[in-house]
């Protein structure tokens, strides 16, 4: 039992290293609107909270943009992110933004990367290798980021799973 802890260790360093930045692949603007200068503050400040991993002021910002821009799937999947880095995760409310951001964007490849490095820390590595499929779909191939960051977790995983 030891053994098959410290390789879960592992997996989640792997996970945990894999990804140095969040990726929101900016591409919902809500409405035709000139964007809100206070907003985009936020946003940067999250991001920048993000760098330097600081998950309790990415998680007050995002949640600030989110309260007035409930529709924006690059907030929900930074918020998703930045609950799973915290040191302890909070995989519940990850899986909720994830969702919803994979409801608004479909194609969101930041999202189907993240949550499934989410449900590999959930032990659930066939609903990763479900959203690694969807990234190929999207992507068209299996040379884009997200594609090779999951697919490189997802062996991870599994080579220490073994």
């Amino acid at each position: 039992m030891k053994a098959f802890s410290s390789s879960v260790i592992v997996v989640l360093t792997l996970l945990a290293n894999n990804a140095a930045q969040a990726v929101d692949t900016p591409v919902n603007a809500v409405g035709d609107e000139a964007p809100n200068v206070v907003l985009s503050e936020q946003l940067r400040s999250a991001r920048g909270a993000i760098k330097a991993k600081d998950w309790r002021k990415a998680i007050s910002e995002l949640q600030t943009v989110l309260r007035n821009e409930p529709r924006n799937a690059d907030v929900h999947n930074l918020l998703g992110y930045s609950y799973r880095r915290q040191p302890t995760p909070d995989l519940a409310k990850a899986f909720e933004h994830y969702k919803t951001a994979l409801t608004l964007n479909p194609r969101h490849l930041g999202a189907h990367e993240y949550i499934g490095e989410a449900y590999l820390m959930d032990k659930k590595p066939a609903e990763a290798q479900r959203h690694l499929a969807q990234i190929e779909g999207i992507c068209g191939n299996r040379t884009c980021e997200e594609y090779v960051d999951l697919s490189q977790a997802l062996a991870a995983y599994k080579g220490v799973i073994k």
